[in-house]
Parts: C-alpha cells; sequence; structure tokens
C-alpha cells in the first residue's frame, strides 16, 4: 500500500471508524453542501469530489469491509512509522549498515578490478536486508557520490567512496585483502568470501 497516495475516508469525513450508516450520511450531506461546486462561499470541486467517494464506499457493506481492512494495514504503517521515527538506535543500525554495505564494495572492487560490481538483489541477499532498505541506502551511497552504475548495470564503488571507507569509523584490515587478493585468483573470488572478511575485519 503507498502511504502517500491512501485516503482516510473516516477523517475526510470527520467520523470515527465505528460510526454507523446514519452518522456517516448526516454527516456526508452537510459537508456535500458545504463543499459543492455550486455553494457561493466555500466550493471545492476536487474536496466534494473525495467526499462522494467516500460516502459511496462506507455506505456499502461490502465496499466498506474491504476498505476497513485497508484503513487498519494503513494505520499499522503509519504508527511503525512514527515508533521508527522516534528510535534514535534505528538510525544508528542504518549508518552502521550504509558503512557495511560501502565497505562490502570496496572488499568486492579491492578482491577484482575485473568484476568489481555487485547488483541490488545480490547485496540484499549477502546483506540479509529486505531488498527495499537495500534501496533506501544505495540511493544514499551514490547521491554521495560513493558508489557508481558500472556499464554492465551492477554497481560498484568510486574512488571517493574509497577514501570514504579508509577514512571512516571501520576498520578493514588491509592485510587480510591483500592476503585473500594473493590467492592467485582474485578475479573468480565470491561476494560471499568478501562479507566474510567484512564481518572478521569489523
Amino acid at each position: 500500500m503507498d502511504l502517500t497516495s491512501f485516503v482516510d475516508y473516516y477523517e475526510l469525513l470527520q467520523v470515527s471508524p465505528n460510526a454507523d450508516e446514519e452518522t456517516i450520511q448526516r454527516v456526508f450531506r452537510h459537508l456535500a453542501k458545504r463543499y459543492h461546486p455550486d455553494h457561493h462561499d466555500s466550493p471545492d470541486v476536487e474536496r466534494f469530489r473525495r467526499l462522494v467517494e467516500a460516502h459511496r464506499v462506507l455506505t456499502d457493506p461490502e465496499s466498506r469491509a474491504g476498505y476497513d481492512a485497508q484503513h487498519h494495514e494503513y494505520w499499522n504503517r503509519k504508527w511503525k512509522l512514527v515508533s521508527e521515527s522516534g528510535d534514535g538506535a534505528a538510525f544508528d543500525q542504518d549508518r552502521d549498515m550504509r558503512e557495511r554495505m560501502l565497505s562490502l564494495f570496496y572488499v568486492q572492487r579491492r578482491r577484482s578490478m575485473a568484476l568489481p560490481g555487485l547488483g541490488e538483489y545480490e547485496v540484499a541477499r549477502l546483506m540479509r536486508t529486505p531488498l527495499e532498505l537495500v534501496e533506501f541506502h544505495i540511493w544514499y551511497l551514490r547521491a554521495k557520490g560513493w558508489l557508481e552504475r558500472l556499464e554492465s548495470g551492477m554497481l560498484a564503488i568510486s574512488a571517493a567512496g574509497v577514501d570514504q571507507v579508509e577514512r571512516g569509523r571501520l576498520k578493514l584490515s588491509h592485510e587480510r585483502l591483500l592476503e585473500a587478493h594473493g590467492t592467485g585468483n582474485a578475479g573468480a573470488a565470491s561476494p560471499q568470501s568478501g562479507v566474510e572478511e567484512l564481518e572478521r575485519a569489523t
């Protein structure tokens, strides 16, 4: 469900979700008269249209039952959003996730200059993180100029990203990276092994 496009018909009609049909009818008539396009003092065509739609949905038992399920989900997600916005630990976790993700791209390029890129789905799987959250962090890292999109469509760390990793709080063990790179088959190294190195180093 898109939180930005969902319309709370109960809020629009200024009634409780538990309001009976008689209450909805009464409030609708009052608001529809007030915002009707022909009203001289306060016409509002768009609001009138939404009021009519809200009335149609909430006065039909079957339509209202379906809408109430969506309404319940909408407010559950809104309350979760508010809870997360007040959780300072969540912001710390996001920052840590971005640092780990950027370091993962660092390890991948350090191990294989021929194949330096990773895809979003691959990163989500390796980081054990939902794709939607990975996309948010990738947007940030790209906006900062720390990741770049390759011609292959994959993502790779940029020179600015390398600088950020090396001056950041995450401490990578360059000795381990060099040791792994010296196996003689760096180009075939798997991203999973890069994650293991990153986890050992952090």
